[in-house]
């Protein structure tokens, strides 16, 4: 066996011959693994956090992990005086092996084999040995310089001063916080009309859960300053802080390299977006005069245009981007492809309803149903068009309720539109009244019109007119039809010229009612020639022509 305590009663020279032959009979009594056999797992020897050197390979039948065991068992038995000696190496040769011992006086520490040789690292055996004789000595330095009470001492006043300086850091970032957040607060509310901070106050919760983590992160980071400063204060702990530290000043390289490197590859992204965007303003101005009527195009109508123009801006930003993409930094990575998976994931679950109701918004415009100002009946719903949108529609009923249909319900029903050919000449509005024959014809029709021109909200011109629309069998069907500007004012216009019609009537002495007969009259129910043109009728009233 290897020497692991110290013998004074022996000198050098018998302790060196009792190993070889320790050596001798441990190379007789248990044969060296064979080539062809299965390597052991390899076990790295730490000393004080540092790492010394990796066994690969068995020596007289030990494994690595149990070569680190005696090793650090034998390195714990130095006593503090050969702690700062010279470690020694001493090469040896057994069953064809070349191995290094390395030791301090008599005291052996480890051995260091051909097979404990990493072939990818391409380096010698006298190379290793040094390599893991430099480590150990460092960490045995370390273990020695621990010892010393002013090491100790110097190591924890300085670290109690990194201490305090920590704790005023932390409190004056959370002062800062706080007085960030509570001036800002006091901002909002200082001008509750600016339309800026109203969307500041909705978004307030946010800007709280923002502070909330750039407060924690400012917090770790003192943190990890102050234990990476702390640790490198002691000899033992320094290899810690050291890698806490080339962590931190690692990362900062990788990020500072990263945003160096991707500043070509991000530019190039930059100005095609800017010549995207320059392209789309340009194609922007010429819808704004297709708008205005300056620019007449084949197919493309007034009320296409904005719809035309969305679509345009969507395929060009499309391709922009899509050019742009490869250029963006990280954009081949992990993430980008798991987010991408994600939205195609989601657009593939959603896409059948919003596609239908994108397609049924797209009939609606360009086959010009119907546009914003129009007054359209829906069957259950009369009003004004308010919205057209690319998912539903918008509609403002007599009650001045807003009703919102979807497109796809939209296409799938009649739509009447009042608006549509009224043109300049307004909305047109009517109303219905059935008279019996006794009443003179023309007397009616100048009733009729004299109460349209009486209605406030109904137009003057173009004027008025009247249409017979049935001859029923006890009474005549009499459709009164006007003009209107204000379509959603129809309900208290209809019943201003409902009040207007009774008027009239009742001046004249007419009575507004659809006689049925139970029995034939005596005489015939007509009106005799000098009745015709009973007022407020005109002597000249001609039938009105269709």
């Amino acid at each position: 066996m290897i020497l692991t305590r110290r013998f004074p009663k022996f000198s050098a020279p018998f302790a060196w011959l009792l190993f070889a032959v320790c050596l001798f009979l441990a190379g007789t009594g248990a044969p060296v693994l064979a080539a062809d056999e299965a390597r052991p797992p390899e076990a790295t020897l730490h000393y004080h956090f540092r790492p010394i050197v990796t066994f690969r390979t068995t020596f007289v039948g030990t494994i690595p992990e149990h070569r680190v065991r005696r090793a650090l068992s034998r390195i714990d038995a130095l006593p503090p005086g050969a702690m700062a000696q010279a470690i020694e190496q001493t090469p040896f040769t057994i069953e064809g092996r070349r191995g290094i011992n390395l030791h301090i006086g008599e005291w052996v520490l480890f051995n260091i084999l051909e097979g404990d040789l990493d072939p990818e690292e391409k380096i010698s055996l006298d190379e290793l040995a040094q390599r893991a004789a430099d480590e150990l000595g460092t960490a045995l330095q370390a273990a020695s310089a621990q010892r010393r009470p002013m090491v100790v001492l110097t190591g924890v006043g300085l670290s109690l001063l990194a201490t305090a300086i920590a704790l005023v850091l932390l409190w004056l970032i959370r002062r800062a916080t706080a007085w960030m957040v509570g001036h800002f607060q006091q901002a909002i509310e200082a001008h509750p009309e600016s339309s800026a901070f109203r969307w500041a106050r909705h978004a307030w919760l946010l800007v709280q859960r923002i502070a909330q983590l750039l407060m924690g992160f400012l917090w770790l980071s003192v943190a990890y300053l102050w234990l990476t400063f702390v640790l490198a204060r002691f000899p033992l702990t320094e290899p810690l802080g050291d890698r806490l530290s080339d962590f931190l000043f690692g990362l900062l390289d990788t990020l500072g390299s990263g945003i160096l490197g991707a500043i070509p590859a991000l530019t190039t992204a930059v100005v095609i977006l800017f010549l995207t965007k320059a392209f789309n303003d340009a194609i922007g101005n010429f819808f704004k005069a297709a708008r205005a009527g300056r620019v007449q195009v084949p197919g493309l109508h007034p009320e296409t245009v904005n719809a035309t123009h969305r679509i345009v801006t969507i395929i060009v930003w499309g391709l922009g981007i899509a050019v742009a993409y490869p250029f963006i930094p990280m954009s081949d990575s992990d993430a980008f492809r798991g987010l991408s998976v994600m939205f195609g994931f989601m657009l593939t679950l959603g896409s059948a309803g919003i596609v239908n109701q994108l397609m049924s918004g797209l009939v609606l415009v360009y086959s010009r149903a119907l546009s914003v100002g129009d007054f359209v009946d829906l069957g259950e719903t009369v009003g004004v068009v308010s919205e057209v949108g690319a998912l539903s529609t918008k509609i403002i009923n007599m009650r001045n309720e807003e009703v919102t249909i979807p497109n796809a319900v939209l296409v799938s029903s009649p739509i009447k539109n009042y608006s549509r050919l009224a043109g300049a000449r307004g909305t047109l509005v009517s109303t219905q009244v059935t008279i019996g024959y006794d009443t003179p014809w023309r007397q009616v029709h100048a009733m009729l019109i004299a109460a349209a021109e009486q209605t406030p909200g109904l137009r003057a011109i173009p004027k008025p007119f009247v249409y017979q629309r049935g001859l029923g069998d006890w009474y005549v069907e009499y459709e009164l039809f006007a003009h209107m500007d204000k379509p959603l004012e129809r309900v208290p216009v209809l019943s201003a010229l409902h009040a207007n019609i009774q008027d009239q009537f009742n001046t004249y002495g007419v009575q507004i009612m659809s006689p049925h007969f139970v029995m034939q009259p005596g005489n015939n129910v007509v009106v005799p020639r000098e009745h015709w043109h009973a007022p407020p009728a005109a002597a000249d009233v001609a039938p009105p022509q269709a």
